[in-house]
């Protein structure tokens, strides 16, 4: 199997030359932030409603390739500020947690829109991929 591209209707469509997220065999890569379908930043100023609808999106685009959470193997992490860890934290141990904990680094950055806080930057391993 090929490089295929993979999308989620409940996922935001960027107007930026970029796809939702991309299979190569069963090799998963995506980035997700806190956009909603319309575009709209979801928790303006709120680190846990931003990495909450973060990894909602992340959850869409892997369920469209035939992945859960659980096929998450490596994630970075880029917060615009570190004062945001803990709150980050708090929202990502509901997605992730026991014996699927995925390797992570985090980082600080700056986003193109300033009210985002956090983007994850993810790669899975999907034992069977399929593409919807």
């Amino acid at each position: 199997m090929g490089k295929q591209i993979v999308y989620s209707p409940k996922v935001l469509t960027s107007p930026n030359p970029h796809s939702q997220a991309t299979l190569a065999g069963n090799h998963f890569y995506t980035a997700t932030v806190a956009l909603d379908v319309n575009g709209k930043v979801v928790g303006v100023g709120d680190i846990e409603a931003q990495t909450t609808q973060a990894l909602t999106n992340l959850t869409h685009l892997l369920e469209a390739a035939g992945g859960t959470i659980d096929d998450v193997v490596r994630v970075m992490i880029y917060l615009s500020d570190m004062r945001y860890f803990q709150g980050m934290n708090n929202a990502y141990k509901k997605f992730f947690f026991g014996n699927s904990l995925p390797s992570r680094a985090t980082v600080t950055g700056s986003f193109g829109m300033p009210e985002l806080l956090v983007e994850f930057d993810v790669i899975a391993y999907i034992d069977n991929p399929k593409v919807n």
